[in-house]
């Protein structure tokens, strides 16, 4: 599906070869993860690089877009959460704080992804917003792939948390939407581009269903981890 008229399509060439080496990459993390599992201290200077190094890579996509999108409020206003999931991923693997890094788990695998999986972009390779986009939506996913490898999981604490702080999002963007009349968080119309929001209905009721959606799919990524813990507690 053709997203812009610049020419990028979903699952086309550019974007089959994005998900190869994306696809790659999560490998990679994931055996990492494990690997340094058993090396607390390697593991803490590994995750203080990846994120400062996401901080530096990600950082000047974003001030560009924000440049950019103060030009266009309705459209290009830096308030989507992938425009704050690569900040969060940055300061997660910084700081290792349990918020960020809750944040950093449930964003990564679901939001983040989707955008990776259905990316609605208006520009080609090798343009500077084509490698803005797939950086920033790349980075939580991988951050969080690691998190997986590492047996870094949330706990229902952190669950509760992540919850609570994307609602907040939800209630914010939903307002600034009625304000001036945007679309961000796809909360007011679906994407362009064919997204999983075209399975759940018309307005406003995929928004809800998404919400429970969302929610219940957290559940369900939360509960392996704590079950594990309940066992090792118990042995």
């Amino acid at each position: 599906m053709n997203t812009a008229a610049t020419g990028f399509v979903v699952l086309g060439p550019q974007h089959r070869l994005v998900l190869l080496v994306f696809a790659a990459g999560c490998v990679a993390l994931l055996l990492l993860g494990a690997r340094l599992r058993r090396r607390p201290a390697l593991q803490a200077r590994v995750m203080r690089v990846a994120g400062a190094v996401i901080l530096l890579v990600c950082t000047p996509f974003e001030a560009y877009d924000v440049f950019l999108g103060v030009q266009h409020p309705r459209s290009g206003l830096p308030v989507q959460i992938c425009d704050f999931a690569w900040l969060v991923a940055g300061v997660a693997l910084l700081t290792r704080g349990y918020r960020s890094l809750a944040l950093l788990y449930f964003w990564g695998l679901t939001l983040s992804l989707q955008g990776v999986l259905t990316p609605e972009l208006g520009h080609v390779f090798p343009d500077w917003q084509f490698f803005g986009f797939f950086v920033r939506h790349i980075a939580p996913v991988w951050a969080a792939v690691y998190l997986v490898g590492a047996r870094l999981g949330p706990t229902w604490r952190d669950y509760r948390f992540a919850v609570v702080a994307t609602g907040v999002w939800v209630v914010l963007v939903m307002s600034l939407n009625a304000v001036i009349g945007s679309n961000y968080g796809y909360l007011n119309g679906k994407p362009r581009a064919w997204s999983l929001l075209d399975l759940l209905g018309p307005w406003p009721w995929y928004v809800l269903l998404e919400i429970a959606v969302v929610a219940g799919g957290w559940a369900l990524m939360t509960w392996p981890w704590n079950r594990s813990r309940r066992r090792s507690v118990a042995a």
